[in-house]
């Protein structure tokens, strides 16, 4: 019987032939029967993909011989074999869409003027040092925060990535420039560039969790400063890290709590909410009259 399971990662790199890494990253996917959402753009590679274990180990073997990508930092979780409705591999401006191509800047090692990695135990240890002082900002969409976050993060209302850098320039958050600010994410590429582009506009001490939320939970799951559910971009929508996980989400509906995300007013819609399993057992029923009738 096969494991199911979904790799994460991504590697900031320069990349003179993006198209060319497309194609080969499509034949891989289609030759190991792996499904997922793959970006290549000439500033690197961003890949979630699951399939059977064997086969998506062969995948990662097969990546990591480019010796661009030989270093990637592979993030394993338990996949359901239903994950993703496709593959999509696709070339882009950039690898997370802030907006702002131009502004990224990356060498062989990575991101140039981007924040101080630090690890889970070392964002402890910070803390530890400066105590309140220290200040987490949330890098995900806002429907991400609410059903898990760090306690007492910034949480933005950005409903896309694009949102991040008119929220920086419109000067909302320059209360924080002179304070320290660790940036977090579900696996860390969002924060590799919003970090810098913090820095570029003024904030001196900027740091991102390695690893983002993904190695965080794998470190201190439930009995750290993690609280909730983490929010992902398959079928699965919230994994927890523990079986004592709390619920922190609110039902958009009906106001009880919950950590499910579903796509809201109808399934075909593109919007997500917080969604009770009741109330999305009452939107699908009330979209289809034959289903509540049954």
């Amino acid at each position: 019987m096969s494991t199911p399971k979904i790799v994460l990662f991504y590697v900031f790199t320069p990349l003179a032939d993006p198209e060319a890494i497309r194609l080969w990253q499509q034949a891989l996917c289609e030759q190991h029967g792996l499904r997922g959402r793959i970006i290549v753009s000439p500033h690197g590679i961003n890949s979630t993909v699951g399939g059977d274990i064997r086969q998506v180990k062969r995948y990662v073997r097969a990546t990591r011989s480019y010796p661009a990508f030989s270093d990637a930092d592979i993030k394993w979780s338990d996949g359901t074999g239903d994950d993703f409705p496709r593959l999509s591999v696709r070339v882009r401006p950039e690898i997370v869409t802030f907006g702002v191509p131009d502004e990224v800047r990356v060498d062989a090692d990575g991101v140039v003027g981007g924040g101080t990695h630090l690890t889970p135990r070392e964002v402890h240890d910070l803390i530890a040092e400066r105590g309140d002082d220290v200040v987490f900002f949330d890098g995900r969409n806002h429907i991400e925060a609410e059903v898990g976050r760090f306690s007492g993060a910034i949480v933005t209302d950005a409903q896309t990535t694009r949102d991040f850098v008119p929220l920086l320039d419109s000067g909302r958050f320059d209360h924080l420039k002179d304070r320290p600010v660790v940036t977090y994410c579900t696996g860390g590429v969002r924060c590799e560039v919003l970090s810098g582009l913090m820095r570029s506009r003024g904030f001196r001490e900027v740091y991102q969790l390695d690893g983002g939320i993904v190695r965080y939970g794998e470190e201190f799951g439930d009995d750290g400063l993690w609280q909730g559910s983490l929010y992902v971009f398959d079928n699965r929508m919230t994994v927890d890290f523990s079986d004592h996980a709390a619920v922190i989400g609110t039902c958009t509906r009906c106001g009880s709590p919950t950590k499910a995300v579903a796509n809201y007013p109808d399934s075909l819609g593109r919007d997500l909410a917080v969604l009770c399993a009741d109330c999305q057992r009452e939107v699908a029923d009330d979209a289809d009259p034959q289903r509540s009738a049954s």
